[in-house]
């Protein structure tokens, strides 16, 4: 693939991975992003995830075509961008790697043995490197989302290589839009460092950016301001959408019959109203549309005198990843000691500008029709 005539794409897909991180669901698989800069020097930047090492090899040996690269640019220390490394630096034994301090010290944990103080270039916020006509200027990105990373701008095509940053989830062959899989991706990959994010799109403020190259997902050449505003709502931890979002942990039915008529109240109103069953969706699913939507309903079946186990792990990766800025309501379960109102509450009340609606609404088992008109009642104050 071609970037421009001097820049080369060298990726590769990963359609055999089921989860990115050990934890993510990809459906449609993941791309390890990274690219060649032809000029009076060569840069590769960045590697590729082991998992693909003979598809990556392929494609750096075909597009150098024999020529011999000076530089590797290294964004980010995580293996699914820096895994070869180490081969890289074997192979072309004048070659040197361009990375923070930070990202050189951190890669001696991954690759034991390798001489990196004599083989790297340390770069800093502002440095620059000149390849010939074009232009190198690093840019750090702290805690986006890990402390080493850095972002570059190449300065005469105009091109931000965003490491991280304006990712999603997905193989390039995968023709799907790019909102809903890069939404849960930042959302849960970057979504606890919602002010570091803000400090790196003010850095990008002060550029003249045509083109973002991530580190996953695809290149971004159209339309950026889309793509940056999302960044910003999203870093913001403002909701992007009116709604009401409505997560439901229920054992025998009872507490998803609930959920269900509670949206459908809900829309009755004119106001969107989303539900997602916790037992059978992954849970950075859930993470993504608790952000996405303005207003949530938690709702919950009691379970040992406690809260039913996954709500309790949704409301934990919602505090994981900062969730703040909302309004809640909270709807429990039980059929003799409801308890599933008092843990969600607590653990509600942990959260920053988290305004819980009251009372607590609790069914006994399975809605009655008092418990019909006492949702109204809720639906009309989590909405005013």
């Amino acid at each position: 693939m071609e970037i421009t005539p001097t820049i080369k794409y060298i990726g590769i897909d990963d359609k055999d991975i089921d989860l990115f991180e050990s934890q993510y669901p990809v459906p449609e698989g993941i791309s390890y992003n990274s690219y060649i800069i032809f000029d009076e020097k060569i840069a590769i930047m960045d590697t590729a995830d082991a998992r693909k090492r003979v598809e990556w090899w392929k494609n750096v040996e075909e597009t150098l075509d024999g020529r011999t690269p000076d530089y590797l640019v290294s964004h980010h220390a995580e293996p699914d961008h820096a895994s070869l490394i180490a081969e890289v630096l074997e192979k072309y034994p004048a070659i040197k790697i361009v990375a923070t301090a930070k990202a050189l010290q951190m890669f001696a944990n991954f690759f034991e043995g390798v001489d990196f103080e004599s083989r790297g270039i340390a770069v800093k916020e502002g440095d620059i490197l000149s390849l010939g006509v074009h232009t190198l200027q690093f840019f750090t990105a702290p805690m986006v989302h890990w402390p080493e990373v850095i972002v570059t701008y190449e300065q005469s095509e105009k091109i931000l290589f965003s490491a991280d940053a304006f990712g999603k989830f997905g193989a390039l062959c995968c023709d799907d839009s790019w909102e809903c899989e890069a939404r849960r991706y930042y959302i849960n990959i970057c979504g606890k460092y919602g002010n570091q994010v803000q400090a790196l799109l003010k850095k990008a403020a002060t550029l003249d950016i045509r083109t973002i190259c991530p580190l996953h997902g695809p290149i971004l050449t159209e339309n950026l301001g889309h793509y940056i505003n999302l960044y910003n709502i999203w870093s913001k931890y403002e909701p992007e959408s009116k709604g009401v979002f409505i997560p439901y942990a229920s054992i025998y039915g009872g507490t998803a019959a609930a959920a269900e008529a509670l949206a459908e109240i809900v829309r009755r109103r004119g106001v969107e109203a989303v539900t997602m069953d916790l037992c059978r969706n992954d849970v950075s699913y859930a993470i993504e549309d608790a952000f996405r939507y303005s207003h949530m309903v938690v709702c919950a079946a009691s379970y040992d005198a406690d809260l039913f186990p996954p709500m309790h792990s949704f409301l934990h990766h919602l505090k994981l990843k900062n969730f703040q800025n909302r309004k809640v309501a909270v709807v429990e379960n039980g059929t003799w000691a409801p308890t599933a109102g008092r843990v969600m509450r607590a653990m509600l009340e942990g959260m920053k500008s988290v305004e819980i609606v009251e009372p607590v609404l609790t069914i006994r088992s399975r809605m009655s029709k008092a418990d019909t008109a006492l949702m109204e009642q809720l639906a009309g104050t989590l909405l005013a």
